[in-house]
Order: C-alpha cells, then structure tokens, then sequence
C-alpha cells in the first residue's frame, strides 16, 4: 500500500465523475440528502484498504447537491476510488438508505474493477471495503485516426443481435483472447461475409456477474446476458483482457467495425439496476439517493415498485436522473463512437414519478430531441414488466420498436395456423395500422423473428414446449408463449423428413423476414442453425449451450450462403426497403402498382377465407432498371399452383425456392421460369425476379 498522501482542495461543482486538472484530479458525486462523503484512494484493484480516505467538509466540498474535492498531484493512471456516504436511513418513511458501512461505486466512472466483488457481502449489514468494486482513474489519450459514428440509413439496416462473449468464447472460435471485445475483432471478416450492417450488442456497460437466483448460484451459474447494470458509464471489464483499458478495448472494435463498413447499437438496460430489490447489494445508487434513483411504494418506502420483473425500477424521469441517463448516452456516442441504441423494457422509461406511464416523459422527449443523438438510432423494446405494452404507441416519433406483433404473425402463419392473411399482409407491408396513423414510417418497425430471450430459430422449429430445467428453477422461468412448432417429434431426431421440414420451416422465416418492409433483425447463430436444447432463457448460462459453436459454420454451411443470399437480395432490392408506406398504385413512373395482392389465383388474395394459409404478392420496382419481384407464400398442408403475372418484355427467373435444391440462386445464374404458373411446396417460399 502507497505511503504517500496527497494534498486536497476545495474542487469544483460538476455533474459528476473524474476530471483531470493542470493540478490534480476533480472528484464530483451527486447526494442531496448526504451528511457525510468520503474518498477513499487505493493503489491497486485489490487492494482491500483505501491509502488515504478523504473527508469531504459539506462546508467546503459540497455545492448545492453535489459534493467535490480536487486531489492535488494525483496520477491520471493507476488509481482506483471509491465512495461512502453518511445519512438518514429511514427505509419506512423516506426510503433514504444511507449506509456509512458501504463503500460505493462512482457512477459517472468511466471505468470498473470487480475481481475482489462479493455480491453477498454487499447485501449484508457491515463493511464491504475489502470485497467491493473499485471505480478507475484513467487517462484519455485515444487516437480514433478520424473515425466518427457512421450514418447508415435505419431504412437500409440488418440488424444482427449477439453477445460479446459468447461470441467467441468457445474452443472452436480459434481467437487469441475469446469472449473479450478483441476476440470479437477477429471475427469481423465472417460478419461483413454475412453482410449485416449494424452489430446490435447485448449489453457491455458494466453489469454484475453474480445477480442470479440462489438456487441459481448453487449449479455455478452466473448472469451471463448482461442485464443487471451498476455503471452506466463504464464498460464491462469482463470484456477487455485487461481491466484498466476497457474503455479503449471497445473502442478499438467500434474502430474496426466502422472501417468495416458497419455500425454499432448497444443494448442499455435503464430501466432497473443490480442492486435489485430490498434484500439487494448497496453498490451506488441506494447509497446516494435511493428515494430519488427508485421508484419507491408510497405506503411503504422500504418496498421497491418493480415494473420490470428485476426487482426494482429506475425513477426515470426525476429530473436528476433524466439527466444522468441523457448524459450516459451522449457520452456513449460522443466519446464511443456508438452508432445507436435498443432499450430493454424501454416502456419503463415513461413512467412519471408516480410510477404511470406518461406520453410526454421527459426522459424519452430529451433523448428524441437531443442534439448529440441526431443520428443515432433509437430502438425501443416497446412493452414492460407492469403491463405495459405499447407496440405501434411508444411515445415520440423517431423511435422503433421491436415489433412483437410481427414476431408472433409470422411464428403462427409459418407453422401453419389458418386465418392470418389479412395480418400477414399487414406485416409484411411495414405495419401500416400500427406506424401511420400518426405519421411514422415503415423504419419504425423492427421486425424480428427470435431475439436472445426465446427459442433459437432451430429451436423454434424443434421444440413444441421450453426446456429450462439446466435453469435451475424447475422450467418455471422463460415464457411458455412460444407460437413454436417441433414438425412432428420434439428435440432432436434422425428423422430425415423432419429435418428436412425444419430446415425448410427455418429458411421460410428467414426468406419472409427479408421480404418485409421495415428494418429486420437476425439473432446471432441463426444463420448456421444454433441450438440452445430448448432453453428459451439462457440468461445465465455461460457455457457451451449459449455460446457461437463456429464448428457450424462448416456443418451448416448451406444455411449459412443461403441467409447470406438472402441478405444480399434484401440489400439489392430498394423495393424492400420503402422509405414510405405502399399504396397499392403506380409511383415513381412505374406502370405496376407498388404492391399487388394474390393468392393462388391473381387479384383474389382470400382475405376473408378462415382457412387460408398462402398469400402472393408482386412488388414493384423502385427505378425502372430494378426487377420486379413475385413471391408466393404457401404454408398450408399441400402443394398449390400459383397464377404468376404476365410481365410486358420482361420474363420471371427463379431466384428462391425454399423447397428445392439449391434453395436459393446468385445474380446473373436466375433460371428463367416458364409463363403461367408456378408449383409452390406445402411450406414453401417462392421469390422471382421479372
């Protein structure tokens, strides 16, 4: 442990964190109700006591709310900080929890330790020094070499969803450093072959490990996904080789990723923290404002209002709050160079004080309107644990949404269910009901098929029923809501007839998803057919059953050519990315309409028909030198003929059928289909280019 001490000044009010001076290092924390703060400086990441412990006078060191002190002649490396605050702590009354015992994280810090944590240690009564997380003092020298955040039209985006670790923590990924922000550089050139131009991540600011069930904890599980954030500024040190460059760790590969030609979307997690409920671990925010970070029950201050299934929720749109949100944000595109964000359970973020959702929350208009967010894209899991679901109704107007109502369309009209082809339609098309009533746009729909929290696509097509026992929580967790089919035998099998349909049923989503107007997201692993064994919530398993088996690539490299075709026909095509809603008439000089509806026969799509399960439709061109494209949708018991239109000096040639072999065809090597009709397979997805 250092010997030396450092001299201290009075400092200066900031919104919070570290700043470097010509004469030291400005420390700033928020804490209205705080009567005591202290510093306490270490030397190492384990170190288990402070060298010096600063106390803050409130006479000297505190403006308004916020308390500062500068530390004269303190390095800009190689020291790690903390915080405790003394306090009221009337749980009951005022849901002030000021506990003089813990020692707090800073959460302004850019940078997080946590090889001594102990969550436990954290949730019991007495001193944690010895087994708490430590904030970093680092230095900011990074060269960017002129890199800035990309602007890829959302319009033009494929999202591709994945996890950073899980990435390339397998032994078959063959990287020199797996599941860290290098290894996932490595695999850069697979994901610009894969042709995807955003990387949407799950999430890599600073989360904690160890928040899972007990029972969890006992099978050696751990929070694999990443959704238990304590520091919003910070990323996951679990994710860079070393701790102490975590920050230029992931700079790096937003570097490499922009050089590449793609974007980076981080998946944030504001909505609740990992301090959890009341039985939860002090880390920061409990001990510096629980009644202003939380929403508390009125009734009873001890009990957190939990409208996100995590055990607490995040006061939002406190004013205080909105801002550090807001400021975490900004900081995540203007010195990490993100190019957007997805907001997990995003509809608690409009929830007033009061805890009842308001169209005007100030947090979500602050965040549309914020003038370092311009060009960032907004992404809004559009529902909440409290019941709260807004698909087609998240407040503001630039923001999308996962479109759940799209998910679950296509999961049933794909496994066969009757009677959707009206909605289908509808899907397809962009979501008009949802999307333009009130002036939004086709790129306000995300649409998806899987995410990370459900089945696999191989799983959706394998498996009738979740298998989450590895869980540990006796498959109760994990939704039972799946719309999945198994194709006639649940899990795996021999069966060459069911694994044929499968991988049919497979290639039928994956083809309808690229078809559809809107903005399409892939779950990482889809493309080569990954299975989890049924577990649809996979949230703590670090291990051989979440992580990329890249042994897939080989062994399912026919999926993986045909999603990459895929991708490359969406991309070509600027009919399938509409910048505005089909119309169902002539545009551009065209003389087809955008967009004409069929079933087997032209102009007569069934919309009434409570058994119909096929639908055609013909798209337009967007420029007179685009093909026209025809696709034909049959996922009813038998084969059907379909009526395919006469094209005035132009001729059909097959571009994808998902019933054959190969299934799907490059540019320039179209077979040219005879006039008339075309035989489409039961489960069947046929497209053709005119």
């Amino acid at each position: 442990m250092s010997s030396q001490q450092y001299a201290v000044l009075p400092g200066s009010l900031e919104q919070g964190g570290v700043h470097a001076y010509p004469t030291g290092i400005n420390f700033s924390t928020f804490s209205r109700y705080a009567t005591r703060i202290d510093l306490l400086l270490f030397d190492a990441p384990d170190a288990l006591e402070p060298f010096q412990t600063v106390e803050l006078d409130p006479r000297v060191h505190r403006t308004f709310y916020f308390w500062h002190v500068l530390v004269e002649g303190l390095p800009e490396d190689g020291i790690y900080y903390c915080w405790r605050a003394d306090g009221p702590c009337d749980t009951q009354a005022t849901g002030q929890r000021y506990d003089r015992a813990k020692v707090l994280l800073d959460p302004w810090a850019t940078a997080v330790d946590d090889r001594l944590w102990d969550r436990r240690r954290a949730s019991e009564a007495g001193d944690n020094v010895a087994t708490a997380m430590r904030s970093l003092v680092v230095s900011d020298t990074y060269d960017w070499e002129g890199d800035t955040p990309l602007y890829i039209p959302i319009q033009d985006a494929v999202i591709y969803e994945m996890h950073v670790g899980g990435f390339t923590r397998h032994p078959s990924a063959g990287v020199a450093h797996p599941g860290t922000f290098s290894g996932l550089m490595e695999k850069i050139p697979y994901l610009q072959a894969l042709g995807v131009t955003h990387i949407e991540l799950l999430p890599v600011m600073a989360f904690d490990p160890q928040d899972v069930p007990p029972q969890t904890t006992a099978l050696g599980l751990s929070n694999y996904w990443g959704y238990s954030t304590h520091s919003f500024f910070a990323p996951h040190p679990g994710y860079s080789i070393e701790p102490s460059r975590a920050r230029d760790e992931f700079r790096d590969l937003v570097k490499a990723l922009h050089r590449a030609g793609m974007g980076v979307i981080l998946d944030v997690v504001f909505n609740h923290t990992a301090e959890g409920g009341a039985d939860g671990p002090t880390i920061s925010f409990r001990g510096l404002g629980n009644e202003i970070f939380y929403h508390l029950d009125p009734a009873d201050r001890r009990r957190y209002r939990d409208y996100t299934g995590c055990g607490n929720t995040v006061n939002c749109n406190h004013p205080m709050v909105a801002r550090f949100l807001l400021d975490a944000l900004q900081y995540w595109v203007r010195e990490m160079h993100v190019d957007g964000f997805r907001f997990d359970l995003a509809s608690a973020l409009g929830r007033g004080e009061d805890g009842n959702p308001q169209y005007h929350a100030p947090v979500l208009w602050s965040i549309e309107l914020s003038r370092v967010l311009t060009r960032a894209h907004l992404i809004a899991e559009a529902w909440d644990a409290g019941g709260l679901y807004q698909v087609g109704d998240f407040p503001g107007f630039r923001w999308a949404e996962w479109n759940g109502r799209y998910r679950d369309l296509m999961r049933g009209f794909v496994r066969g269910d009757p009677g959707l082809i009206g909605e289908l339609a509808t899907r397809i098309a962009g979501s008009s009901d949802l999307y333009e009533p009130d002036g939004r746009l086709p790129r306000n729909s995300v649409n998806f098929l899987t995410c990370h929290d459900g089945f696999t696509l191989n799983d959706l097509v394998s498996y009738n029923d979740k298998h989450n026992e590895a869980n540990g929580e006796g498959n109760r967790d994990g939704s039972s809501h799946n719309l999945s089919w198994n194709c006639g035998v649940e899990g795996p099998t021999d069966d060459p007839a069911i694994l044929a349909l499968r991988r049919r049923q497979a290639m039928n989503l994956l083809a309808i998803l690229m078809l559809s107007q809107g903005v399409p997201m892939l779950l990482g692993g889809d493309e080569v057919l990954r299975t989890q064994g049924g577990n649809n919530n996979g949230y703590c398993q670090d291990n051989a059953a979440t992580w990329f088996d890249w042994g897939l690539v080989e062994t399912q490299g026919e999926m993986l050519e045909f999603v990459r075709g895929l991708v490359a026909l969406r991309r070509r095509h600027p009919s399938l990315k509409q910048e505005r809603f089909l119309t169902g008439a002539p545009r551009n000089g065209q003389a087809l309409p955008d967009i004409a509806w069929h079933g087997s026969e032209l102009g007569d799509p069934g919309w009434d028909d409570p058994e119909a399960r096929a639908l055609a439709f013909t798209l337009a061109g967007v420029s007179p030198d685009e093909p026209h494209l025809h696709v034909m949708l049959n996922m009813g018991p038998q084969a059907l003929d379909f009526a395919v239109p006469e094209l005035p000096g132009r001729t059909w040639h097959l571009a994808l059928d998902t019933a054959a072999t190969p299934a799907l065809h490059a540019p320039g090597h179209l077979p040219e289909v005879p006039r008339g009709r075309y035989r489409v397979a039961s489960h069947g997805v046929v497209v053709l280019e005119g």
